[in-house]
């Protein structure tokens, strides 16, 4: 009877307990769902061959999670170009207006700012893990993925943690999960034993269940590096850098024994440079690099040696320990926030241009490049046979300080002064009056401060006309040419101090 009764009451405290567990999950989920939110955004995306004027207006959907100092993180693609965002809690038809107060796209993170920010008083931020999780560890992903209103929970596990390319010369750590993830999805949180791990962004398309997540630390780096209310960026190397796993390689440099990468262009080719073509690397602080440029970071997990730099990186520099002639030595290698690449991204930002009479100018960028990349190979073919600096020195860097392409990024607005002329569209200035152009503000001030009669315009390319205006005329038909095609505005507000700035 004793041990009968011993039975019942452990069935019974047993029963309990899972209770007990059970409603403290539920609470924890309850808790969760409220940190989550839904975001809404009408974007209106710059037009790179009109930039006087936005896109049409779209609508996109995405998630969000409470963080710390009454803010709301998620992903930079869900809120770019937004010229309305707005947060709606969960299990609520309200939709509240929203600021961007941050935003990288690079690393596809941005911080929202509510006006009313009572919002948040019974909402908790989500509590962050300060390390990576273990492969294999369970996940629970939550969110607002297209297929209903309201809000999602999917689970899978940490298939996979890799160093790789995010956007722009932006790379970063990146964790890879088998949780069902899908459109609408971006911005919100995947969680691992009620700490965020990290922030859903993209997922594989044409594959099963493979989502990716941008880690806290990724996270962390952001949130400290935009405290100032500015993005500065990642810090990064920008030596050309190649394994050292061929025999013949490794026999030439008496490398036989020695892991490392090899050193095949350095960023810079002065004579105080630390690094030399033919160093082997061997170390990025105290972490040995293997052959192939991976560094073991914990048991089981390599990454590539590049996510070390963001570590260690002191004063813009970050200390190596290289091979040159057989010795051995530690140096200081500068790790750059500014990139110096000759065509450079605008994503995210307001666009540059200046229109003078029929034609409208503007620095080249990553995108306006991309852009004629995506009309086809009869372009880029087209280009590099005429010897356009669009073809030749994509992927240049600069030759010197403020160094800028200037482009026509337009076809020609109609108007008759400019009769019988090719329309130079994509075509890069070379000079105006002889002047050679350094950079976009240089031709508007070399524009401005014209004196001459005429106004020639030579392009860089071995096809490509002169164009002579009359100055006085071509300064009349912009009028005409602003008012006749509704543009409001001759050129972008970045201009205006320099055109209207006295010699």
């Amino acid at each position: 009877m004793a041990r009968t009764q011993f039975a019942v009451f452990t069935t019974l405290a047993l029963a309990l307990t899972c209770s007990t567990l059970q409603a403290q999950d539920a609470a924890k989920n309850d808790a969760v769902r409220e940190s989550v939110v839904k975001i809404f955004t009408t974007m209106r995306p710059p037009d790179v061959v009109h930039p006087w004027q936005k896109g049409s207006p779209q609508e996109a959907t995405g998630s969000g999670a409470i963080i710390e100092g009454n803010r709301v993180l998620t992903n930079a693609h869900v809120v770019m170009y937004g010229s309305q965002v707005f947060v709606q809690p969960n299990g609520s038809g309200d939709k509240l207006p929203a600021t961007v107060v941050a935003i990288a796209p690079g690393i596809d993170l941005a911080v929202l700012k509510l006006e009313d920010e009572s919002f948040f008083k019974n909402r908790p931020p989500l509590k962050r893990t300060e390390g990576l999780p273990e492969i294999k560890e369970s996940v629970l992903v939550y969110g607002y993925p297209t297929g209903g209103a309201s809000q999602s929970l999917t689970k899978g596990i940490v298939s996979r943690i890799e160093f790789v390319a995010y956007g722009y010369n932006t790379a970063g750590l990146r964790i890879q999960i088998d949780a069902a993830v899908n459109p609408g999805n971006s911005g919100g949180p995947a969680l691992v034993n009620d700490k965020m791990i990290g922030l859903v962004n993209s997922r594989l398309g044409g594959g099963d269940n493979i989502g990716y997540i941008i880690p806290s630390e990724e996270i962390d780096l952001f949130l400290k590096d935009v405290a100032d209310g500015n993005y500065d960026g990642k810090p990064r190397m920008t030596d050309s850098i190649q394994t050292l796993e061929n025999d013949a390689l490794k026999a030439k440099l008496n490398a036989k024994s020695a892991p490392g990468l090899v050193v095949h262009q350095p960023a810079t080719d002065a004579a105080d440079y630390p690094l030399k073509r033919w160093d082997i690397i061997t170390k990025i602080g105290d972490k040995d690099i293997d052959n192939v440029g991976m560094v073991q970071i914990r048991e089981n997990l390599r990454v590539g040696f590049q996510y070390i730099i963001q570590k260690v990186a002191k004063d813009n520099k970050v200390p190596l320990t290289i091979i040159r002639d057989g010795k051995q030595q530690v140096v200081q290698v500068p790790v750059g926030l500014r990139h110096d690449e000759l065509i450079q991204s605008r994503i995210g930002k307001p666009l540059t241009y200046f229109i003078y009479g029929p034609m409208v100018f503007a620095p080249v960028t990553v995108e306006f490049a991309g852009l004629l990349e995506r009309m086809g190979d009869r372009m880029v073919t087209m280009l590099s046979a005429i010897g356009s600096p669009l073809a030749s020195r994509r992927g240049d860097k600069v030759r010197f300080p403020g160094e800028e392409l200037v482009v026509v990024c337009s076809p020609l607005f109609p108007h008759k002064i400019s009769k019988g002329y090719s329309n130079p569209l994509a075509k890069v200035v070379k000079s105006v009056n002889g002047t050679k152009i350094k950079n976009f503000a240089h031709l508007v001030e070399t524009l401005r401060d014209a004196k001459d009669k005429y106004v020639i315009f030579e392009f860089d390319d071995k096809a490509s006309e002169l164009i002579v205006f009359d100055r006085a005329e071509v300064l009349q038909a912009t009028e005409d040419i602003l008012s006749d095609n509704s543009v409001r505005q001759q050129f972008s507000e970045d201009v205006a101090p320099i055109w209207n700035k006295k010699k």
